[in-house]
């Protein structure tokens, strides 16, 4: 393509989605990644390439596989979609039976190649190499401690703090890695290995989400059930809070490098991130999400004519609200796949020709009609201004707003790409100020017991239905001050 048909400065950077994490025409949050794992399958790389493309929603600028057969580590990463940093020559060179594979978005100045994981290490017993989804609060006072004890850092990501301090460990790989385990405060999901094993490890309190599966002997891990579907797998269990399982020529054996702490699944996985044939908790996304609209209606009932959900991840509940309402449901809004995450504004002419790129209002679907519009959040509040100005462009003579989450007040220490708290619009305006700032004819979210109620699932007795709820409420499940050494959003 010639530099006359792409205008200057309409790319984020020289390969797909480079350093586009933030910056995005849609302030939608961004989770930062997926894990995937397999061993004792004698096709791993190709497993874990279908896997990974599975979880491509939850990490679109950077891939990476590390494969072994028990000998000499071959891995590769690169930036860009997993089907453009893997081809069939470069799976083919990934020989072995087990892998750790990682997507991953970008975070602001974060967009580089040493970032990609799985991050792989020569240490004295061999090769290690890690993968993880999450984040680790104290990482900063950890790593100022380690390079001050002479450590060198080879990236800027935080995941690498956990091998420094297995390294440092004169204690068998296990033990050290239950040491490491024990000093990180913050919620992850880590895949380690090294030559002849593999380790898998939840936080104490189970925020972020990971699961196991068989495929014949082998066993697979990922981020989200709907990889296991993609290659045929059974679903086992998910993996539990505090949980090490440990993997090797002897097979699998459960153990543990804490107690169970309160149960704190990641309430935005249910409401957004998580793909919606998926399972959490035993409960699938696409059903949890119709409840989650179903109690919207019940909770913030307002007289339409028809009701939209804002793509992708807004549709289940949309169709439920529907429902439980009876107004009909309509594609009042499609969604371009083709654009992909690179299109930035140079102006705010330009952006708003952005946003009509990823998002189309159906004319003769909302023309003239009164519209519930439904989506799972606001962050900033520009993305829902945007899309109600759209709507309202196409002829609707209403459009009521109606959110699946309580409001985002609060930033996230476990993962989640959350801009400063200051840029967050419910935590200093009211829901009557929002509405305005968004053009809305009336604007309405989801209470938060409504929210537990309609995911909960068998966790409905446990505190908050075993959800952690603190973008909403502040009530974080672990520390998260470390004197100003603490780090939110996510590490990896």
């Amino acid at each position: 393509m010639s530099d006359e048909v792409i205008p200057q400065g309409l790319w984020t950077g020289d390969y797909f989605n480079e350093g586009s994490g933030r910056d995005g025409i849609f302030d939608k949050l961004k989770e930062e990644c997926g894990v995937f794992g397999v061993f004792g399958h004698p096709d791993a790389a190709s497993l874990s390439y279908y896997g990974l493309h599975a979880l491509q929603h939850r990490g679109e600028e950077s891939a990476g596989l590390c494969v072994t057969g028990g000998g000499d580590f071959n891995y590769h990463r690169g930036m860009g979609l997993v089907k453009e940093v893997f081809d069939k020559d470069r799976l083919a060179s990934l020989v072995g039976d087990r892998s750790i594979g990682h997507v991953r978005y970008s975070t602001s100045g974060d967009s580089k190649l040493t970032n990609a994981q799985p991050l792989v290490f020569k240490y004295r017993d061999g090769d290690l190499a890690v993968a993880t989804n999450g984040n680790i609060v104290n990482a900063p006072k950890i790593r100022r401690e380690l390079e001050q004890s002479g450590s060198i850092f080879q990236t800027t990501s935080d995941t690498e703090v956990i091998a420094h301090l297995i390294a440092r460990s004169s204690k068998d790989f296990v033990e050290a890695a239950k040491d490491a385990l024990q000093q990180i405060v913050g919620g992850y999901a880590f895949l380690l290995m090294t030559n002849d094993l593999m380790l898998v490890a939840s936080d104490p309190n189970g925020l972020r989400p990971i699961s196991m599966a068989r495929l014949g002997d082998a066993y697979l891990f990922s981020s989200e059930t709907c990889a296991f579907e993609t290659i045929g797998a059974e679903i086992i269990r998910d993996i539990e809070p505090g949980e090490l399982l440990v993997l090797d020529k002897h097979g699998l054996r459960e153990d543990r490098f804490a107690e169970p702490q309160r149960k704190a699944l990641c309430a935005m996985e249910y409401i957004y991130f998580a793909r919606p044939d998926s399972d959490l908790n035993g409960s699938n996304l696409h059903s949890a999400r119709k409840r989650m609209g179903r109690r919207m209606a019940q909770e913030s009932f307002v007289d339409a004519d028809v009701v939209t959900g804002v793509p992708d991840s807004s549709i289940s509940a949309a169709i439920g609200y529907a429902e439980q309402t009876g107004i009909p449901y309509e594609l009042g809004l499609i969604k371009n796949k083709y654009t992909g995450r690179t299109f930035i504004q140079p102006s705010q002419e330009l952006r708003e020709q952005g946003v009509k790129m990823k998002l189309s209002a159906v004319r003769r679907v909302v023309e003239g009609m009164r519209v519930v519009m439904i989506d799972d959040s606001i962050v900033r509040g520009t993305t829902s201004r945007r899309i109600v100005n759209l709507l309202r462009e196409a002829g609707a003579t209403e459009v009521h707003v109606r959110i699946t989450s309580p409001p985002f007040k609060n930033p996230c220490f476990y993962g989640i790409d959350t801009p400063d708290s200051r840029e967050l619009i419910a935590s200093s305006k009211s829901i009557e100020e929002i509405r305005v700032e968004i053009n809305a004819d009336s604007l309405e979210f989801i209470s938060p017991e409504g929210l537990i109620d309609a995911v909960a699932g068998n966790h409905v007795d446990d505190y908050k239905g075993g959800l952690c709820m603190a973008c909403f409420d502040n009530d974080y499940p672990t520390r998260t001050d470390f004197h100003g050494e603490e780090q939110f959003g996510c590490s990896c």
